[in-house]
């Protein structure tokens, strides 16, 4: 029997305790041997509510402390790139939170450094192990809605009070607002779902209550393809409606595809015919089953038995995420 790969978190925030640590504590490919967070007591805390053995408020002396074979950094977006030099310069495979780093030139640090240590780094970015995601990837590579032209991605949430936002409506610690933090899902998932083509221009507004100083509560982008293709993105923390809305619409030259909730149709002699699967429901959320299947692709990629997510993927988003921000603050459309 293999043994259970030894993992280290970092970062007792809402992510660890509501996704990461119920999926863990299920998985027996996994042992979480230390908790670690700036805020002692809660990393202590959280660490005897989950049974974990050990608890430290700060990564170098977890490093230097535990014997792991990786760590899962979900802690403020500005400090993902030193954690993760940590982890690797410590031999570590890492699974981060998304944004990889809050820059392009961060996000390149960290591939070469995964390069050059070989060892994986995979960002959390769930909504691609969700199943209506998959049904629609299946769909698109099996080239039964032909080429796709466009995609259309919405995710507005409500949350009204800054405790909700805390770190993340400052600048310095969240590198972004709403786009960085809701959009970067949508854009991913829009351009993986076409097809991963190569973006070639951007247009974007941004609403900053604050300014130019403070982070955007809602923003717009447009990214334009080489191929034609073409993904709209918008985001919002100031959602007025019924829930939070995540959603994505495809539009192919066969057929076209919606998820949340999940409806695909086909043009079948002349007909626009709904195609959409239908099975058993599952007892797990979505949202819980998209962390165990993101976890399983982790664990399976650092054994060897499956491959990682492309970083690449996280340069073109981060390309494309300061496109957006300079339209925005420019007024003008952005070539890459």
């Amino acid at each position: 029997m293999t043994a259970p790969l030894r993992l280290g978190i970092v970062g007792a925030g809402a992510v660890t305790q509501v996704a990461h640590l119920p999926v863990l504590r299920r998985m027996k490919e996994v042992e979480v041997v230390a908790l670690c967070d700036g805020d002692l007591p809660t990393a202590r805390a959280l660490a005897a509510r989950f049974g974990v053995s050990n608890a430290y408020d700060d990564i170098e002396e977890l490093l230097g402390a535990e014997t792991l074979d990786a760590l899962l950094i979900a802690t403020p977006n500005h400090l993902h790139e030193s954690h993760v030099l940590a982890a690797l310069s410590a031999g570590l495979h890492a699974l981060v939170e998304k944004p990889l780093a809050t820059s392009l030139q961060g996000a390149q640090h960290i591939v070469k450094a995964a390069q050059k240590r070989e060892r994986v780094v995979m960002v959390g970015m769930n909504h691609r192990y969700r199943s209506d995601v998959g049904t629609v990837r299946g769909f698109v590579q099996s080239g039964e809605l032909g080429q796709i032209d466009s995609v259309q991605g919405a995710w507005h949430v409500f949350r009204p009070s800054r405790a909700q936002l805390g770190w993340r409506q400052r600048r310095a610690e969240s590198g972004g607002g709403a786009m960085l933090d809701l959009g970067l899902s949508v854009l991913d998932l829009g351009l993986w779902l076409a097809g991963n083509p190569k973006p070639v221009r951007v247009s974007a507004t941004l609403d900053r209550p604050g300014g130019e100083r403070g982070v955007e509560h809602s923003g717009s982008a447009f990214v334009v393809c080489e191929g034609g293709e073409s993904i709209f993105v918008d985001v919002t923390w100031r959602h007025i409606g019924e829930g939070e809305h995540l959603g994505v619409g495809l539009r192919g030259t066969k057929g076209a595809a919606v998820i949340n909730p999940l409806r695909v149709w086909k043009e079948l002699n002349g007909i626009p015919v709904d195609v959409s699967p239908t099975g058993a429901s599952s007892r797990e959320s979505a949202f819980s089953a998209s962390v165990r299947a993101e976890w399983a692709h982790f664990i399976a990629a650092v054994s060897g038995a499956a491959k990682a997510p492309s970083l690449e993927d996280h340069l073109t988003l981060h390309r494309v995420l300061e496109a957006i921000y300079r339209s925005a603050h420019e007024g003008r459309e952005i070539a890459l």
